[in-house]
């Protein structure tokens, strides 16, 4: 039976009433969530790259033989790891100046965010470098290769396949964790959107852009994460470093 067309009117209707009213006002708000958008990615790409390195640097560490890296990787670890992101940030920004060393709203942030996220990330490099097989080590020893050489040539790459999924979802909470930057001055998405809230009152229309613009950020990460992974096993497939 095919349906009247005063029946196929009203679902439209509806649809149509539902968007003026939600998100007929999108325009209005959308260009400042898009500048604070970007400082947001101004600060999450080079804190992840920071938190990466600061990762393997103190993840390594705390399996050192030396007794004084491993204390201090594990300082690091432990103090990084056990203090809030927001109080981190308060430190970098508002205390050091105390001490006579001042800190940009940026750098503080960066700093914060890749400290705070290294922590993490080193323990998840401790564990994925030691889960794997003991094999490996054994048959580095028994090629005589330098330590710098195992590592880079046959441990670190077998342990980043293991590593990459706590990886990703270690890189979406740092993504998700720039929402503090206002703390020190920022305006990133998080703060434009509750600037255009106190100033419009559009508040599902704006918390509702600001959910979505997260959710797909940490799709586009998730995706990174996949593509990495299937990078590295496809290389230790065909026997490549």
């Amino acid at each position: 039976m095919t349906p009247r067309p005063t029946a196929m009117l009203i679902p439209i209707a509806f649809l149509g009433g539902l968007y003026f009213a939600v998100f007929s006002n999108v325009a209005s708000f959308l260009p400042a969530l898009l500048n604070g958008l970007t400082v947001t990615i101004q600060v999450a790409i080079p804190s992840a790259i920071l938190a990466y390195a600061i990762s393997v640097a103190a993840g390594l560490g705390r399996l050192s033989r030396n007794a004084a890296v491993r204390l201090m990787s594990g300082a690091y670890v432990e103090i990084f790891r056990g203090v809030s992101l927001l109080v981190i940030l308060f430190w970098l920004f508002f205390v050091l100046p105390e001490f006579g060393l001042t800190l940009s709203p940026y750098v503080a942030a960066l700093l914060g965010i890749s400290l705070n996220a290294g922590a993490y990330g080193a323990e998840i490099i401790r564990g994925a470098v030691q889960a794997v097989p003991r094999g490996q080590y054994e048959a580095c020893v028994t090629l005589n290769m330098p330590g710098w050489r195992k590592y880079s040539r046959i441990i670190l790459p077998q342990a980043l396949i293991i590593a990459v999924p706590a990886l990703t979802n270690m890189t979406i909470e740092l993504l998700k964790g720039t929402a503090l930057v206002s703390a020190v001055t920022l305006v990133d998405v998080t703060a434009a959107g509750v600037r255009q809230n106190q100033l419009t009152y559009r508040t599902i229309e704006i918390f509702s852009v600001l959910a979505l613009i997260y959710f797909c950020l940490s799709q586009v990460v998730r995706f990174a994460g996949a593509l990495l992974e299937t990078g590295f096993n496809r290389h230790l497939r065909t026997g490549r470093s």
